[in-house]
């Protein structure tokens, strides 16, 4: 225990003393202690992971869903057929931030089968405060993201829960699946014919094998 408080003093100290000139020093340290973060809770994540593994059909189609891009523009999910679909909810103040680069990693290496979808959120504790233009910017600046974000959302079940995760999480339109995100950057995957296939909580690195066996799987 002693090691790991020496270990974890010396990562804040380095943070705050390379603070990034576009972060704040709250997610500079977060950005640090990502590993850390990630290691430690990897083995729970494990077994929060879930799988469509009868391949339940969805009484609504994905493809008749639509979103606002942070831009205003109107994403229309029909686009999306005959690739496989990532939907991650995002936020810029949260441990599990440093996912980004990890995402727009997997973006570039899956690009040709692959859309990465970012759904930015302020729904737990408050940790996207920040306006649709800033968040763009964050992301762009600090992680270098060039897959398409939407404008922010609520993602949890609540009122005005954006239409794409109520089908994501209810089992009523997607067929199987009644999981609504339980933090931050939680992944869902959708197969190139509009099946909902895997829910991937916070705590699995968008790059872990887990993942990357699921994007592949024919």
């Amino acid at each position: 225990m002693i090691k790991i408080a020496i270990a974890f003093g010396i990562l804040v100290s380095t943070a705050l003393l390379m603070k990034k000139k576009d972060m704040s020093y709250r997610q500079s340290i977060l950005k640090t202690l990502y590993p850390m973060i990630m290691w430690s809770s990897h083995s729970s994540g494990a077994k929060q992971v879930l799988s469509n593994s009868k391949l339940s059909t969805a009484p609504i189609s994905f493809y008749t869903l639509h979103a606002k891009a942070i831009d205003g523009s109107d994403i229309d999910f029909a686009a999306f057929k005959g690739k496989k679909i990532m939907i991650v909810n995002t936020a810029s103040d949260c441990g599990f931030t440093g996912q980004y680069e990890a995402l727009e990693k997997l973006h570039q290496q899956y690009k040709d089968d692959l859309v990465v979808l970012g759904f930015p959120a302020n729904d737990f504790k408050e940790q996207e405060s920040k306006d649709n233009q800033n968040i763009a910017a964050f992301c762009k600046k600090n992680y270098g993201v060039t897959f398409p974000l939407m404008e922010k959302s609520i993602v949890i079940k609540k009122s005005h829960q954006n239409e794409v995760h109520q089908w994501l999480s209810d089992m009523n339109l997607n067929g199987w699946c009644n999981q609504a995100p339980a933090w931050n950057f939680c992944k869902y995957l959708v197969n190139e014919n509009g099946v909902l296939v895997n829910y991937f909580p916070m705590t699995i690195d968008p790059l872990d094998p887990i993942v990357t066996a699921a994007i592949e799987k024919k």
